[in-house]
């Protein structure tokens, strides 16, 4: 098997792992009367993701090849998402949150890790491959989202007892099993050798802090500042989209269209989005440069939030179709882009630590603030309502705050971060 072919398989149960609950939990947890902590569900992702891609990061670097650390990782995550499953099987329409909440946060403490580590590993594996990492990786990336889509797509449609999975814990269990699938499958892939410190100060080294001097360079100080506000956004719609189309069944003029019973098929179509717009990153990135590049994920996340407030699953169905559209642009032009930037600008013995700083700060610092706040604004605006036909109102104008504050970080982002690109020719 090609090293391309590994490294696709590997991509592939990489998100289809997250896929399985991720844009479907929220409407989980809001069918047993867990609504109003849907956000804390989402933040607890940022939470661990500020302190264990980080030192998985750094083990990975220093100690423990990076492709055993990422089947030990999704082992490790499967036994407490099958756990978590099993528990809300066992509790039915009334888990203890405790219980539920401890389970789950155990199981992505070791999931968030992996994706900075995946992606170590696929650029480690090019890098010994003699492949240019900008151009190899994107069509690789492009069966992640694939993947997830698969996912996401079983988990709505496979029902059990008449009810789809999306509204169950089953789907954590789904989960587990590709986890444990990808747990056992990393340990074939080409091993990655370790780097011992090599400077004047092994005791800062051996702990990965190396990663943490790329602040004392201003472009990149303020490119990870800025990705930490643009990381706000990220989870927002995967904790929110759902429950926000799932709301209109509550009106008689939607009751039982199509989009309304199948938000999570419908949302399906920002992850389709994702895989055409992988596939543009490495000629953007040539011609435009990572500014632009992050610009064009600015406004293309005002859209994702404004079109939300616009559309309805009836005859405004055609906004939300086209905020799955932009959705594509919106996360691969920030978080692929991202991440090959910052691959670029490190040095290879901190690559794994490099990663794990950028996780940090997007999906870690700014995904737990986006969460949580976006928790208290759906709480003000939408739960805080006695009447389906307000909570609808409340919910289009959460999403044009969401809006607001994507364009204001454009705005702003625009204006500081200066970086002048040579485009290349010949792409």
């Amino acid at each position: 098997m090609s090293i391309k072919l590994r490294l696709t398989v590997m991509n592939f149960l990489q998100y289809a792992v997250w896929g399985a609950y991720l844009t479907s939990m929220g409407r989980y947890l809001g069918g047993v009367d867990m609504g109003g902590r849907i956000g804390i569900f989402y933040a607890v992702q940022g939470l661990v993701s500020l302190v264990m891609p980080t030192l998985v990061g750094i083990v990975a670097d220093r100690w423990v090849p990076a492709q055993k650390m990422l089947g030990l990782c999704h082992l490790l995550g499967a036994g407490f998402m099958a756990t978590a499953g099993y528990y809300g099987l066992s509790a039915g329409a009334s888990p203890d949150f405790a219980i539920l909440f401890t389970l789950y946060t155990f199981g992505v403490a070791f999931y968030m890790p992996t994706l900075a580590l995946s992606n170590s590993v696929a650029y480690s594996v090019l890098s010994q491959s003699g492949l240019d990492t900008v151009k190899t990786f994107p069509p690789i990336r492009v069966f992640g989202t694939v993947g997830f889509i698969c996912a996401m797509l079983t988990t709505n449609f496979v029902r059990f007892g008449g009810e789809s999975m999306q509204t169950l814990p089953h789907q954590f269990i789904f989960s587990a099993v590709l986890a444990l699938a990808l747990g056992a499958y990393a340990f074939t892939l080409p091993a990655i050798p370790v780097r011992r410190a090599q400077d004047n100060n092994p005791l800062t080294a051996a702990l990965g802090f190396n990663a943490f001097r790329l602040f004392r360079q201003r472009r990149m100080a303020i490119f990870f500042i800025f990705s930490m506000l643009l990381g706000v956004s990220l989870q927002i719609t995967n904790g929110f989209a759902n429950p926000f189309i799932g709301a209109f069944e509550g009106l008689p003029e939607f009751a039982g269209t199509w989009g309304a019973g199948n938000a999570n098929a419908l949302i399906s179509l920002s992850q389709v989005s994702e895989t055409l717009c992988i596939l543009l990153i490495p000629f953007c990135l040539r011609r435009f440069g990572i500014k632009r590049v992050m610009l064009i994920a600015m406004v293309a996340w005002t859209l994702r939030f404004g079109l939300f407030g616009l559309g309805d699953p009836g005859g405004g169905v055609w906004m939300f179709v086209l905020s799955m559209v932009v959705y594509g642009i919106a996360f691969d032009f920030f978080n692929i882009s991202g991440s090959l930037y910052v691959d670029e600008q490190t040095d290879p013995q901190v690559r794994s630590s490099a990663q794990g700083l950028f996780m940090m700060m997007t999906n870690g610092v700014g995904a737990t603030i986006g969460t949580l706040g976006a928790q208290l604004i759906v709480n003000r605006f939408v739960f805080s309502q006695p009447t389906a036909e307000l909570q609808i109102a409340g919910w289009q104008m959460s999403w044009f705050v969401f809006a607001a504050y994507a364009l204001l970080v454009a705005v702003a982002f625009a204006i500081i971060f200066r970086y002048k690109h040579t485009p290349v020719k010949n792409l």
